[in-house]
């Protein structure tokens, strides 16, 4: 389930504009506060905690600088510095994709893996680590990933469109809501509807720092999590003999 974000009470995370002198950047880090997510560091002036999930972690200083350029061709003002709109946009979206990967790298060794068939062969799909299953797929199937990704993402683009400068972070128009697509029947209070924003947004970042976990463990070893996860808890063969603890041949 996907929820929109905006910043909490409406507030705006951005310094005012100056006319000559320090650079919006510079003025941004001279404002600088202690830091909730790192204590021994500091946040720029940009990161005031208005934002939801907004905690100060931001060491390369990516909220100082002027965002949105991309989108410039879609007839939004974005290019300010403090907008971090897009920062949230780019946030939630590759959490989303983080938290699909994370399933996609531990179900195949959990639950087995799609059945193979003699046009695409026999064990096109029997492969559990995700990094060299990506090699032994058909190619349709990776074809058919990439178009399924790009219809989201062109659906998501003209949502940005038709919104505008009211378009929120991530609203995908699923969950609750007039005119939205709300297959649970969701009907959140204000309250309860920002704690499930938030729960989401820990849930990406979460995700998105395991994902990389999982596939650097996969690119080391070789095999998928699962599969060292049982190795690693299964008993070894010594363990049954008795006396296993004591020194060879008593």
């Amino acid at each position: 389930m996907t929820f929109s974000f905006k910043p909490k009470g409406g507030k705006k995370a951005a310094p005012a504009k100056t006319v000559g002198g320090p650079s919006p950047s510079a003025e941004a880090w001279a404002n600088a506060g202690p830091s909730t997510a790192l204590p021994f560091a500091t946040a720029p002036a940009t990161l005031d905690g208005s934002m939801l999930g907004d905690v100060g972690f931001d060491p390369l200083g990516f909220s100082t600088v002027p965002v949105g350029a991309w989108f410039a061709g879609i007839g939004l003002d974005v290019g300010e510095i403090g907008n971090l709109n897009w920062y949230r946009e780019a946030e939630l979206i590759h959490g989303r994709i983080a938290q699909v990967a994370v399933v996609g790298f531990l179900a195949p060794g959990l639950f087995g893996t799609l059945p193979g068939n003699e046009w695409t062969g026999v064990d096109a799909y029997s492969n559990t680590n995700p990094l060299e299953a990506f090699s032994q797929v058909p190619g349709l199937a990776i074809l058919q990933i990439f178009l399924f990704m790009s219809w989201l993402e062109f659906k998501r683009i003209r949502i940005i469109q038709e919104e505008g400068p009211n378009y929120q972070p991530g609203d995908l128009r699923i969950g609750q809501g007039e005119g939205r697509y709300n297959p649970f029947g969701l009907n959140y209070s204000p309250e309860e509807y920002e704690e499930k924003q938030l729960q989401e947004l820990k849930h990406c970042r979460l995700a998105m720092i395991g994902v990389f976990g999982l596939w650097a463990q996969a690119q080391a070893s070789g095999v998928g999590v699962i599969d060292q996860l049982s190795a690693g808890l299964s008993s070894p063969e010594y363990y049954a003999k008795a006396g296993y603890f004591l020194p060879e041949g008593i």
